[in-house]
């Protein structure tokens, strides 16, 4: 299982593609590896940025981009638009996508579904408004069912999950939560439910574009992830301490020998073929130990951890056996305007090193720290303090003891990284 991380601008557009095995199978219908799952993330390829007019703020690209078209990279699952600000949400770039695609879906920030719905290049059946994560809500999160790679595997899930700051007049600061679970080619001691046929969201890697899954009832949480040399395990069993006030509950291990055989429900292959393993077959079939759950987190303007993050992380994170976190994706200068102007722009370095800290990171990449060609009224009393790689790694390392086993780098525009697991 792998999660490549490509940079394809200057600044915050990533291409990220979760896959469930290093190795190429076969294409699916739609021409890519079966049980793939691809999200585009703000995607502003070339032009300027413009918000309101240009002598408010125009900005434009000082590096140019790896690619001039989205048309050169894989179809995406998703278009994830993480704000309204033209530098996130451009709509130059966006109307690149091809508007008939059975395959790809946006999901944005309600702000920014509203005002890609009023390009009216897009279906309104593929836009969607994200909402905002509720650990008393079972569907603030978005949950895609990815079919099994044989007949009588286990289906795979993705998760997206909106976390805004509370009380944030700029509408800058929020996350975006990623969780990826393969699916596999053997039966999984995990219960699946089948997708629900209400839903708004299609089923992205089925070449039946009606079958519309989503929504799926919480998995049983799968094996915990391997303590970090620097976390403290307390004498509770149950319970991670960081060095910080807050404790995060391991997930309850799931046992590949001693679980229970359980029955898949019917689902829908890579092939588009529906399945249903008999009890026999379900029996005399032995089970794989569930793979571990890639998870990213996305926050180019920075969110705290507290009161924030902490719901997320310690009910979906959790109960998605998610942690350590994959990789966080978040900048690492500080920029502030006078309050009259909204206050802090980018939270920058310390906080990401308080979510890297809490979350166990495994890998932090730099993002929206571009400098790029900027003027208008809104720039004019801007204070930027920027933070080089190694200044960031110097932190992790004070803070986390050795570095707590956190890789800190920047992508360079088109460079791309493999995280394997």
């Amino acid at each position: 299982m792998s999660l490549k991380i490509k940079h394809l601008n200057g600044d915050t557009t990533f291409l990220l593609t979760f896959s469930p095995s290093e190795q190429r199978p076969s294409l699916s219908h739609y021409g890519r590896p079966p049980g793939t799952f691809s999200v585009l993330v703000d995607p502003w390829l070339s032009g300027p940025s413009t918000m309101w007019h240009p002598k408010f703020l125009l900005s434009k690209h000082t590096v140019s981009s790896c690619i001039s078209n989205l048309s050169h990279i894989p179809e995406p699952n998703v278009v994830l638009i993480s704000q309204d600000k033209p530098d996130h949400c451009h709509e130059p770039t966006l109307r690149q996508l091809d508007p008939t695609s059975s395959l790809t879906n946006v999901l944005a920030v309600p702000t920014a579904a509203k005002k890609i719905r009023g390009m009216k290049h897009f279906h309104p059946d593929r836009v969607h408004a994200l909402p905002a994560y509720s650990s008393k809500s079972h569907d603030s999160v978005i949950r895609f069912y990815i079919p099994p790679l044989n007949p009588g595997g286990a289906p795979g899930e993705a998760t997206i999950a909106y976390i805004p700051a509370k009380m944030d007049v700029s509408g800058l600061h929020n996350a975006l939560g990623i969780t990826y679970r393969p699916p596999t080619a053997a039966p999984c001691p995990v219960r699946y439910s089948p997708p629900s046929e209400s839903s708004p969201y299609p089923n992205f890697s089925s070449p039946n574009p009606h079958h519309q899954p989503i929504n799926m009832p919480p998995t049983p949480p799968q094996s915990p992830p391997q303590r970090p040399s620097s976390i403290s395990c307390s004498t509770n069993p149950s319970t991670l301490s960081t060095a910080s006030s807050t404790s995060i509950p391991l997930s309850p291990t799931s046992s590949a020998t001693t679980a229970p055989l359980t029955t898949l429900p019917t689902t829908a292959s890579s092939h588009g073929h529906s399945h249903s393993p008999s009890a026999s077959s379900t029996t005399s079939t032995p089970f794989t130990r569930p793979a571990k759950t890639l998870s990213l987190l996305y926050s180019p303007h920075g969110l705290s951890y507290s009161p924030h993050l902490i719901p997320y992380a310690t009910n979906h994170l959790v109960s998605h056996a998610a942690l350590p976190l994959t990789a966080l994706i978040h900048g690492f200068d500080r920029v502030e305007n006078p309050w009259y102007m909204g206050g802090n722009v980018n939270a920058g370095v310390f906080n990401g090193l308080e979510i890297a800290k809490n979350l166990m990171a495994r890998h932090w990449i730099g993002a929206h720290d571009e400098v790029k060609e900027n003027s208008g009224l809104a720039v004019m009393k801007v204070k930027m303090k920027k933070f080089a790689v190694e200044e960031v790694r110097e932190c992790v390392r004070r803070e986390l003891g050795g570095g707590g086993g956190c890789d800190v780098r920047v992508l360079d525009v088109g460079e791309e990284m493999c995280v394997k697991s």
